[in-house]
């Protein structure tokens, strides 16, 4: 059995540039995903009061920032991942309510298709949580979706980051 594209680093990812970074270039490659965070934070706050369903993306932004060119850091693997958790949370919550038994199927619904869909990001599992146990309504998951909208822009950035922190170290 060949190993998972998003249990691996990307194919051609040069990671060893971040190792040569100091401590601004590590600030500089934050700033990003902090920014994004809390812009999420204040769309969340203007729109819905359930501010737990979206802390999960707090720990995607930070993935995001620690290894960009990580298979678990694709747009496509966030964007899957953590939608179809939040998905599978709702459906929990509104076929089982909200408690532990809910929570507990969809968490591992979540992780089997996360594995049986090569869309392995360990944030989404808490999102699964966190929307069976507290769903509100479905105007969450839409909220939800143009938050994960936001942290998949974020991927971009980190990796156009590293690019330039790659072409200008070697001037």
């Amino acid at each position: 059995m060949s190993q998972k594209r998003s249990l691996k680093p990307l194919e051609g990812a040069n990671r060893s540039l971040r190792q040569k970074l100091d401590l601004k270039g590590e600030l500089l490659l934050a700033a990003a995903p902090t920014v994004t965070v809390l812009v999420v934070l204040a769309l969340v706050e203007a729109l819905t009061r359930q501010r737990l369903l979206f802390a999960s993306l707090a720990s995607s932004a930070f993935l995001i920032y620690l290894d960009p060119q990580h298979g678990t850091n694709t747009v496509r693997t966030l964007v899957l991942a953590q939608m179809m958790a939040a998905t599978i949370g709702l459906i929990t919550h509104l076929l089982l309510g909200s408690g532990y038994f809910s929570g507990g199927i969809a968490m591992v619904v979540t992780i089997v298709l996360m594995i049986l869909l090569d869309a392995v990001h360990p944030p989404a599992v808490p999102t699964s949580l966190s929307f069976a146990l507290r769903a509100g309504n479905e105007n969450n998951l839409v909220l939800f979706g143009l938050a994960v909208g936001l942290t998949a822009v974020l991927v971009v950035l980190e990796r156009f980051a590293l690019w330039l922190l790659a072409r200008y170290s070697k001037s």
